[in-house]
């Protein structure tokens, strides 16, 4: 008995010492930002972090005008969502505008539609942006352009993925493999 009792407890603390699983993209479970937003969606729905509990939410910052950078990661978001097949019903992507001056609710509403009709845009006014960003440590700076309408926004290009209690837990670098995204997202919807 004695030796079953010493190996039981071995078992026990050996599982103490059980990795939890990693993720692909970077960890930052525990961070103080990102706590929560208050912001418009592009039907007019006034929408917060709690609204999405239940399901894993993938946040990006950009421009419907990006040239570059907002398209792709729309585009990979999409892609990503495909891959999880089922699952991608308990996944929530949130196109934040960084520019509302220029992206209002009826182009917001086209530009989430033209990636995937499940995606929601949001946007404020342009205090609650500026606030949001902070927030969220998002850096989004006008480049002037040849007409005064025409400028370009440089902004941090990355994304935040939150588990499905509402808590942040990943950064997304612009350009990581999306199957790593894939990867972090069926591992959060396991956990939670």
């Amino acid at each position: 008995m004695r030796r079953f009792c010493v190996l039981l407890l071995g078992l026990v603390l050996a599982g103490c010492g059980l990795p939890k699983p990693g993720f692909k993209s970077s960890d930052i479970t525990g961070s103080d930002c990102c706590r929560d937003f208050r912001l418009t969606d592009q039907n007019g729905k006034t929408r917060t972090l709690a609204d999405f509990r239940g399901k894993a939410v993938v946040i990006f910052f950009g421009y419907t005008q990006c040239p570059d950078v907002c398209p792709t990661t729309m585009a990979d978001l999409k892609w990503v969502r495909q891959q999880l097949g089922a699952d991608a019903q308990r996944v929530q992507v949130l196109f934040v505008t960084l520019d509302p001056e220029r992206d209002t609710r009826a182009l917001l509403a086209q530009y989430v539609a033209a990636f995937d009709p499940s995606f929601l845009g949001l946007y404020g006014d342009v205090e609650t942006t500026a606030k949001t960003a902070r927030e969220f440590r998002v850096f989004y700076q006008k480049q002037p352009g040849p007409t005064p309408d025409s400028y370009t926004l440089d902004h941090t290009a990355g994304s935040y993925v939150f588990d499905p209690e509402g808590r942040v837990r990943l950064f997304v670098h612009y350009g990581d493999p999306e199957g790593n995204l894939v990867a972090d997202l069926r591992t959060l919807l396991r956990q939670g």
